[in-house]
């Protein structure tokens, strides 16, 4: 059974930095994507952004790109979001997910939540002004 857990949300004053962490397991991830996906409050849940494990290939939305960045820890099985110059709008709750390829390759990894397979519990980011 594969398990997802986010850490590390919480509070940041506007242009700080955070970095949250997703911990993998009960797979090998190597045939996976992962993504980070956020839900603000009265909105629908978006794509932030995406690895593909074995390539390392990563892929960001518009929003985020330039500010945020995704990595992966092959032998801790982890995924980590580092973010800098947070904006009141990053506000969210943040969700790790997982989608086994198949041997599919996804070029770019997939934005569509529904694609994914598995999901973490999710961590609170709340960015201050």
């Amino acid at each position: 059974q594969v398990q997802l857990v986010e850490s590390g949300g919480g509070l940041v004053q506007a242009g700080g930095s955070a970095r949250l962490s997703c911990a993998a397991s009960g797979r090998t991830f190597s045939s996976y994507v992962m993504g980070w996906f956020r839900q603000a409050p009265g909105k629908e849940r978006e794509f932030v952004s995406a690895i593909t494990w074995s390539t390392g290939s990563t892929y960001y939305a518009d929003s985020v790109k330039g500010r945020f960045t995704i990595s992966r820890d092959n032998v801790k099985s982890m995924v980590y979001l580092q973010m800098n110059s947070l904006k009141p709008e990053d506000t969210a709750v943040y969700y790790c997910a997982a989608h086994e390829t198949r041997g599919y390759i996804w070029r770019p990894a997939p934005r569509d939540q529904s694609v994914y397979d598995y999901w973490g519990q999710g961590t609170q980011v709340t960015v201050s002004s």
